[in-house]
């Protein structure tokens, strides 16, 4: 059951200029409709959809006028206007297609005049000239082109002047590019602008073929052929430029091969020259010499692999594949281009290009289909599944059918299902069945292991080739081991798409095969007895998962099988009740009774009526042990497929039932699960009602006689109203003061869908409404859920009384308005951190009470009458106005006070929850409709003015390089003194004497008073401290802390809102917006100066929070001096890690602390479509620095750059595009284990841990070495083939190290994270194949490593040595293992190489007894 919203169409409407107007009044007719006055009538409309209607109106009118009608001015001035309407209209503007669709059906006598309009409207748009504005022409000119005959008959009448600005406009748009350098958000339209403008061109080449027909147009003197020409040079240049966007790369390298074809003679020899390109075997004897002019660069530089890539994409898309046009050169060229892709395939790294890559491979084994049908027997064998070239294609398949990225995922299933399909086309006339090519691929995609996710899809497009009965026949077991691998979710949707492809095609050759239904009770053995056993007994992941996935494509394949489930399952019911950890037959019961019914093949009130399933069955259900089983049970009641589907009395019962027992579940998914049904139970009862309501209007009272006997529409809109009533008065009764947290949440989730589901839209009858269930006591009920310690609680209780709002404010008098507002002053003081969230909560909801503004005024706010008298200004703007004054004013004073003892604010007043406060109701003000503009201006200067003050209060605490005990209790005076020195690092500006003056405990220190002038003697742990109000309050250090990391953080998110006021269109005016320009530089420079020093990993990681709101408002602004700060700060702070200045107070310990933190959000920020320049000089930068130097003094610079790649590497927004770095990372990693320096070893082992973790994924078992968290050695090797020399001799050095007879002991550093790396490899299918990279040279020094006399390195030997054997080689290496074992009369037997080589041995039996 789907709850769709109906989408509103916006139409923006047209309007005529006077002159215009003027026209059409002077020919328009009063007393009957012509085309002037309807035209007119038009105008006048400010709808857009209605003018569509009118203009529908025109073709009618039009065919009615007779032949003479041609020469009536009233036509021609009215084909005039609509020509200027069509051209002035925008591209997405349906009233343009609806225009063009009315004028393709113009009579014939009228379409020389409409055409002449039209060119003299197309004349004037090819007049612009500014570069800007081309867009627009671009835009116009495509829409000529589509499905428009009038439009592109004007454009065959200017078809050279056309021409002429599409070369102009490419050139212009280009040099405005180069000016505009380094102004990201210009030449970014620029970009679109630019591809847009080429798309034009080769729709204008390839839609106008008849105006290219001939060989008139190539003479080199025609205009034509000239700005051909030039077209093919622009192209050209694009190609080659790899500054701009991918996507103009791309479809340059379409236009290059598009233009080429157009103008080269003969034809046929044109795959011979994109061969020769590709390949760089270009001979200039046979070239044209315009060809050699406008695209040179092409024959005579060193092409990249990009721009290989994207001509090899022309020539796919824009040659003829089909009839065997193109004969032998194009057999040839097509067999080039795949051996250029599958070399690219090892060199490309970038995400964006291993996407591209993976598209054009499947674009390829399309053309490849294509050529096939009338290719010669030649291009046959050449492509048959035995070749060369679809074996390095099946070697790319199982390299790339794991990869991260879904697209590449997704189109190598595409490539091996189209390779499937060349390989049935080469053996036409053979068996596939008995076909020795499919065959060795079942047996070999059934040896892999079914972790392995590329295998599902694989095996499903074998399916289709040769059917389920062969690959049943070859293991009867394969969906039992299927349904086994479904209790991880990772593999649960390919595994239950497989199988589904596998039954439904089982089925299928059944029902051909058995002419009765004699074969269901075979089909029922196979497929469906396995999924009853597990239901019934599986572990609840499995079971889950099943009926998730699995179950629902069982019934839609065949429905009858619901009545053989319940046949089996209700025979056992009552004997295997299940347990809290299995469901038994009732749980599999009610799981395929609640899956039928909401996928439409069931009705709940015919089994019940029926007796095949009882109310007490629904009970036992409701109430199970087992908490799925009674979510189950819920789901049958609540899911059906017809969203208006009356619920009956029963079920209202049963949920009545439900919720007497439910509401208190400890689970956070059963309560989540318990809301999601519950919601869409009251949506049926809502969408049911609206039926009900139509039918009551539409019955006659004779129907309803008739009809008595059936249930009344009025009375079970009764019923549902009483039901919805009483659901409220439990979820109420259940919210008492002290009621747990699990109840109060599920309580407030289900009334909070009530609310919004039963929300009245006007004029529409409504069956229940909220409101009226609420009244001053519930109020209070949910205004003291604020008090729960849980925010979640917090947030469902504001949320809902939000939604409730006019009822519960109404409710608020002044007294209990006073109370409530006094209580969230005081709590907003408190000093308990959660209090503060309260409190804010608590203001949130009182802002919108009009009575507000007069108990601030009472505070003694300082006031501003104008507000009052503005009728204008919201309630909530005033209110919230005047509740940030009090509390600026409150905590600018607590601010005085904190700057003379920092002690006693800990203690009694700590600011942070005012600024909490202050940042919370900002956040519920709409700012892009304010009225009180100069009064938000004055208040957004103070508040950054407050947070700086604030922070420089609180910031010597957090920055103090040990932040965490600054209140010394030390037993003696000589460890006092010590402590002096770490008092004075972090002195502030204030003059108490708690940072000066060490406390020294009384009991312990019995010293002469004299001596103790200096020291103020403490009872206990804790120092005393005499508030305001001269109460005693004990203050510790965690305390001061608390207060202080807490009030930065408060500080830093209230700088990030902040920020965010700033218009997208800010320049440097301050009136611009409610932050000026200068005010977001100096927060900028506020939050580097505190990310870069602060040591409290609460203080940065929060100031980084605020942080990330400033650096991605700076990207999207289009004021270039803030667009540019992210890039000129970046470069600041990496100088600063470079230059490892003394005076630096960079933190080198804490891992950095917050300069990866500070990197981090500024590379986050830039767009995701760009180049990622910045990202690519940050990982240059710090790769350098992170590769071990001699010197001692680069030690520091290394440290930071090993800390912030491993930040960098773990940051989830940088997503695909660090992964070109990881290679690098890897060594970088590798060889600082080395380092004498114990920090470069540790930032190595984290950064280490890092990259194997973005490799193989996140560790989800206790298991080390886990198969989720693997790959095949081809795989790793092809992703990082940097990595292949380099481990190799790292291990060659290693294992030299092991093989010193006298020191055998010397281990190493680097052993233990080589074997850790190699150990995460397993066997690929095609091992030995056609991998360019052997495994062989790794396995004698895996071997050796066996001999190392540390336990677990020798273990890890025996895990890696695996992947490296290939499986015909397993018998030999397991016998020269065996061999070199010593012999009992040996002299010196060494235990140690001995249990390696064992161990080793174990290892290859183990893992290849699949392969035997």
């Amino acid at each position: 059951m789907v709850l769709k919203k109906k989408k509103e169409i916006q139409v923006d409407a047209f309007f005529l200029d006077q002159q215009q107007l003027e026209k059409l009044q002077r020919f328009s007719m009063a007393e009957e409709q012509n085309l002037a006055s309807l035209l007119l009538h038009c105008a006048q409309l400010s709808n857009g959809i209605q003018q569509i209607q009118c203009i529908k109106q025109i073709m009618p009118l039009v065919k009615k006028m007779d032949q003479n009608s041609a020469c009536d001015p009233m036509v021609k001035a009215c084909l005039d206007i609509l020509g200027e309407t069509y051209f002035s209209l925008g591209m997405k503007n349906p009233l343009k297609k609806v225009l063009a669709s009315s004028l393709n059906g113009l009579p014939e006598q009228f379409m020389t005049l409409a055409v002449q309009s039209f060119v003299c409207c197309l004349r004037e748009e090819l007049k612009t000239t500014d570069v800007y504005l081309y867009r627009k022409v671009l835009d116009n000119l495509a829409s000529c082109v589509e499905d428009f005959s009038l439009g592109r008959a004007s454009i065959k009448n200017l078809f050279e002047e056309v021409l002429q600005f599409l070369q102009k406009s490419l050139l212009d748009i280009q040099e405005e590019n180069r000016k505009n350098h380094g102004n990201r958000i210009v030449q970014t339209q620029l970009m679109h602008d630019l591809l847009i403008a080429i798309k034009v061109s080769m729709m204008f080449v390839q839609k106008l073929q008849e105006n290219f027909q001939g060989s008139l147009w190539k003479h080199h003197e025609s205009s034509v052929w000239q700005s051909m020409c030039s077209l093919l040079k622009s192209s050209t240049s694009f190609l080659m430029d790899a500054t701009l966007l991918q996507t103009v790369q791309t479809t340059s390298g379409l236009a290059v091969i598009l233009f080429t074809k157009a103008m080269y003679e003969p034809v046929e020899e044109l795959p011979s020259l994109i061969s020769d390109l590709l390949l760089g075997s270009m001979k200039h004897a046979g070239v044209p010499v315009w060809f050699v002019n406008n695209c040179g660069t092409l024959c005579t530089e060193e092409l990249s692999d990009a721009v290989l890539l994207f001509l090899s994409h022309g020539a796919l898309a824009m040659l003829e594949w089909k009839n065997g046009s193109m004969g032998e050169n194009g057999e040839k060229l097509l067999l080039d281009i795949a051996s250029v892709l599958l070399s690219l395939s090892s060199e490309l790294k970038e995400s964006s290009m291993t996407t591209s890559l993976s598209r054009i491979l499947a674009i390829w084994t399309n053309s490849a289909l294509a050529a096939l049908v009338s290719g010669s027997p030649n291009l046959k064998i050449k492509l048959n599944g035995n070749s060369n070239v679809i074996g390095k294609l099946l070697e790319y398949i199982y390299t790339h059918w794991e990869h991260p990225l879904d697209a590449v995922r997704h189109q190598t299933k595409l490539i091996f299902k189209n390779l499937l399909q060349i390989h049935r086309t080469t053996i036409t006339g053979f068996s596939e069945k008995s076909d020795p090519f499919f065959a060795r691929l079942i047996k070999h995609l059934l040896s892999l292991e079914w972790h392995v996710k590329g295998k599902y899809a694989s095996l499903g497009c074998l399916v289709e080739c040769v059917g389920t009965e062969n690959i049943l026949q070859l293991d009867r077991t394969i969906p039992v081991q299927i349904l086994d691998v479904m209790n991880d979710q990772s593999l649960a949707p390919y595994a239950s798409d497989l199988l589904e492809t596998m039954f439904t095609n089982h089925k299928t050759h059944l029902t051909l095969s058995f002419k009765e239904s004699t074969w269901i009770d075979q089909w029922h053995d196979i497929w469906v007895s396995p999924l009853l056993v597990i239901l019934c007994e599986g572990n609840h992941d499995q079971t889950t998962y099943i009926i998730d996935y699995y179950l629902p494509k069982l019934l839609k394949c065949n429905p009858d099988s619901l009545s053989y489930m319940i046949r089996i399952l209700q025979a056992s019911a009552d004997a295997n009740q299940g347990s809290c950890s299995t469901r038994g037959a009732l749980g599999a019961l009610m799981a395929c009774l609640r899956t039928a019914r909401a996928h439409g093949h069931l009705e709940l009130s015919n089994i019940m009526s029926s007796g095949l399933v009882s109310t007490e069955c629904i009970k036992q259900g409701l109430v199970h042990q087992h908490n799925q089983v009674c979510i189950d049970a819920l789901g049958l009641l609540c899911e059906t497929h017809r969203s208006t589907e009356i619920v009956s009395v029963e079920e209202m019962q049963l949920i009545h039932f439900f919720m007497m027992y439910n509401l208190n579940s400890q689970s956070p998914s059963v309560r989540q699960q318990i809301g999601s049904l519950l919601r869409k139970l009251f949506c049926r009862i809502q969408e049911s009602s609206q039926v009900l309501y139509k039918l009551e209007q539409n019955k006659t009272k004779q129907e309803l006689l008739e009809n008595s006997a059936e249930r009344h529409p009025l009375g079970i809109l009764q019923q549902y109203k009483d039901f919805m009533s009483s659901v409220c008065d439990r979820l109420f009764e259940v919210l008492f003061p002290g009621s747990s947290h699990p109840t109060r949440f599920s309580a407030l989730s289900i009334l909070g869908s009530i609310a919004e589901i039963f929300s009245v839209p006007k004029g529409q009858a409504q069956v229940f409404q909220l409101d009226q269930e609420i009244d001053s006591t519930r109020v209070q009920t949910l205004i003291q859920c604020f008090a729960s310690t849980f925010e979640e609680v917090k947030v469902l209780a504001f949320g809902l009384l939000m939604k409730i709002r006019d009822v519960a404010l109404n409710l608020q008098d002044s007294e209990n308005l006073d109370l409530l507002f006094q209580a969230a002053m005081d709590l907003s003081t408190s000093t308990k951190p959660y209090d503060c969230v309260t409190a804010s909560y608590l203001l949130n909801f009182l802002v919108h009470h009009e009575g507000l503004q007069c108990i601030c005024l009472g505070k003694q706010v300082e006031h501003n009458p104008q507000m009052d008298e503005d009728i204008s200004v919201s309630t909530v703007e005033k209110n919230t106005l005047s509740v940030i004054k009090l509390l600026l004013v409150n905590v600018e004073e607590e601010i005085f006070q904190a700057k003379k003892s920092l002690l006693q604010a800990a203690a009694s007043f700590p600011m942070y929850g005012r600024v909490h406060c202050i940042t919370g109701v900002l956040q519920q003000l709409p700012f892009n409709n304010l009225t009180l503009v100069t009064e938000w201006k004055e208040m957004v200067a103070r508040l950054i003015l407050m947070s700086y003050r604030l922070s420089a209060v609180v910031s010597p605490v957090v920055q103090s390089s040990s932040p965490e005990g600054l209140i010394p209790m030390d037993s003696d005076s000589e460890s006092a003194g010590r402590l002096q020195m770490i008092l004075h690092e972090i002195q502030p500006q204030d003059t108490n004497d708690y940072f000066m003056q060490t406390k020294i405990l009384k009991e312990y220190c019995e010293v002469e008073p004299e001596k103790l002038s200096d020291h103020r003697p403490v009872e206990n742990i804790c120092t005393e401290m005499r508030g305001k109000e001269r109460q005693t309050c004990d203050v510790t250090a965690q305390m001061v802390l608390v207060c202080c990391w807490r009030s930065m953080k408060e500080v830093s998110l209230l700088l990030g809102t902040l920020c965010k006021l700033l218009p997208s269109h800010a320049t440097s005016e301050p009136s611009d917006g409610l932050i000026t320009v200068e005010q977001v530089k100096n927060i900028g420079d506020y939050f580097k100066h505190h990310l870069l020093q602060s040591r409290h990993r609460g203080a940065f990681e929060l100031a980084y929070a605020g942080f990330v709101q400033l650096t991605e408002m700076l990207s999207r602004c289009n004021s270039e001096s803030l667009c540019k700060m992210p890039e000129q700060w970046l470069k600041c702070v990496l100088e600063e890690i470079k230059s490892c200045d003394p005076s630096s107070t960079l933190c080198a310990t804490r891992r950095s602390a917050g300069i990866p933190f500070y990197i981090q959000a500024l590379l986050a920020s830039e767009p995701k479509k760009s180049k990622t320049d910045l990202l690519k000089m940050t990982m240059k930068e710090l790769l350098s620095l992170a590769a071990p130097l001699n010197e001692l003094s680069s030690v520091i610079p290394q440290v930071h750059a090993l800390n912030i790649l491993r930040a960098l590497f773990r940051d989830t927004r940088l997503g695909e595009n660090i992964m070109p770095y990881v290679a690098d990372g890897i060594q970088a990693a590798i060889l600082g284990f080395m380092s004498p320096v114990w920090a470069v070893r540790n930032s190595s082992t984290l950064l280490f841990s890092a990259l194997i973790t973005r490799i193989f994924g996140v560790k989800r078992g206790k298991d080390e070495n886990a198969k989720k968290n693997r790959m095949t050695g081809r795989e790793f090797f092809s992703r990082f083939p940097s990595l292949y020399p380099f481990l190799l001799k790292q291990l060659e050095v290693v294992t030299n190290t092991l093989n010193s007879e006298a020191e055998e002991l010397k281990i190493h550093p680097s052993l233990f994270l080589l074997l850790l790396i190699l150990g995460r490899l397993y066997p690929s299918p095609t091992d030995g194949t056609y991998s360019a990279l052997s495994m062989a040279p790794f396995v004698p020094f895996i071997i050796r490593c066996g001999h190392s006399p540390v336990y677990r390195s020798r273990e890890m030997s025996g895990q890696a040595l695996v992947p490296f054997v290939m499986v015909n080689e397993v018998p030999h290496t397991v016998l020269s293992l065996l061999e070199g074992l010593p012999d009992s009369t040996s002299p010196c037997i060494r235990q140690n190489n001995v249990h390696g080589t064992l161990l080793q041995t174990k290892s290859l039996f183990g893992d290849q007894s699949c392969h035997s």
